[in-house]
């Protein structure tokens, strides 16, 4: 007896693709995304000392920041990039007010306070940031001009600066990396790059005596040098490196972990909470969540070679590029390799605003990917 098949027997979607496709979300990315929230949940159960109303608040903002990267995702890409330039000039002036109206805590001058809400106009600028970029060398040659790089220079330096004299080292370098991936990612030459750097490291003694607070200053002598003052500045850098060490291949087991239940590492389940994680799930369990993170990472990557015209490639390679600088400066001032700038590692730390800013992202990345075959150069 023969049976005769139709070819859409096999390729037709399931219900749950189809209706994934109709909310215009992307199944790899947003498993990748799932997998590290639940991931977080874990390890925060852990690090904030088995505070069940600590995972309960934090699943509020999750689910907030997943909310919304759904909203975006339904937004058409010509849409951001023809708001690009508004969204950029709203992020800078709201920068501006945090000068003259903003509130002032642990010593920073960082936040907008409306009464019945308070937030980081700088979270914005990770974002608008290399939108702007991205839709200014959109109608240009490709690789830019001289002309063209010195205007992006300055539009990435307008906020970059004004957060880094809020001051809040760690978001500018965040939104100066996102901006300066959109050059690299428009053709910027290596020659072009190897000069920067070496301007940079020419204007290394003015940045280091006019350009950097004192507490700056001392966090960077701290990384050459930690065992200087081990009771103090080297204090969070000595307890994190004895965390990641004692966790040694297996790791301890959760909620093993005895520098966070003794309460000898600071900020466990914040800016250090990749230190907890590695002394309970050891070097397996530390490889385990850069190659989930190497993943996400390289899914967004694709998602930016398949975009559909130039400013969806641009903004969507910034935005994967951000991503990883995120995951990069964490692991990097946490193992001691960097200095401490108060970067949370993307999707686990405790906290609302960069979770929240981090799913704006993978919903714009999203909405380049569902939307594609309606924005062709």
């Amino acid at each position: 007896m023969k049976i005769e098949t139709r070819p859409e027997q096999f390729h037709s979607p399931s219900l749950i693709g189809r209706i994934l496709r109709k909310l215009h979300l992307d199944v790899p990315l947003l498993i990748g995304l799932l997998l590290v929230s639940l991931l977080s949940f874990v390890i925060l159960y852990s690090a904030g000392n088995q505070e069940v109303d600590l995972l309960l608040r934090q699943a509020f903002r999750v689910g907030l920041a997943f909310l919304l990267m759904a909203v975006l995702a339904h937004v058409n890409p010509y849409q951001f990039k023809r708001y690009s330039a508004l969204l950029f000039s709203l992020g800078v002036l709201l920068l501006l007010a945090v000068f003259a109206i903003g509130y002032t805590g642990k010593g920073a001058t960082r936040w907008l306070d409306l009464g019945f809400l308070r937030f980081q106009p700088s979270e914005m600028l990770k974002l608008t940031t290399p939108m702007m970029i991205s839709w200014y060398l959109s109608d240009h040659v490709l690789p830019p001009r001289p002309k063209q790089l010195l205007i992006a220079g300055v539009l990435i330096l307008i906020p970059t600066l004004l957060i880094a004299k809020q001051p809040d080292l760690g978001t500018a370098i965040l939104v100066a990396a996102s901006g300066a991936a959109v050059l690299f990612f428009a053709g910027l030459s290596w020659l072009f790059i190897l000069a920067i750097l070496a301007l940079i490291s020419a204007l290394a003694p003015i940045i280091w005596n006019y350009a950097l607070h004192d507490y700056q200053r001392a966090r960077i002598i701290t990384l050459l040098d930690p065992e200087a003052d081990p009771l103090g500045r080297g204090y969070h850098i000595i307890q994190s490196k004895i965390a990641i060490g004692s966790g040694g291949i297996y790791g301890k087991g959760w909620l093993g972990s005895k520098q966070s239940e003794l309460e000898f590492l600071p900020e466990s389940s914040t800016d250090f909470i990749f230190a907890v994680f590695a002394e309970e799930f050891g070097l397996f369990g530390c490889l385990g969540l850069l190659t989930l993170y190497l993943l996400i990472i390289g899914r967004c990557l694709y998602i930016a070679t398949q975009a559909g015209d130039t400013f969806s490639r641009l903004l969507a390679g910034s935005l994967a590029f951000t991503f990883f600088v995120y995951v990069f400066v964490n692991i990097g001032m946490v193992i001691g390799v960097l200095p401490v700038v108060g970067v949370p590692l993307p999707m686990i730390s405790y906290g609302g605003t960069s979770v929240v800013t981090l799913m704006a992202g993978f919903g714009i990345l999203m909405s380049i990917h569902t939307h594609k075959k309606f924005i062709q150069d």
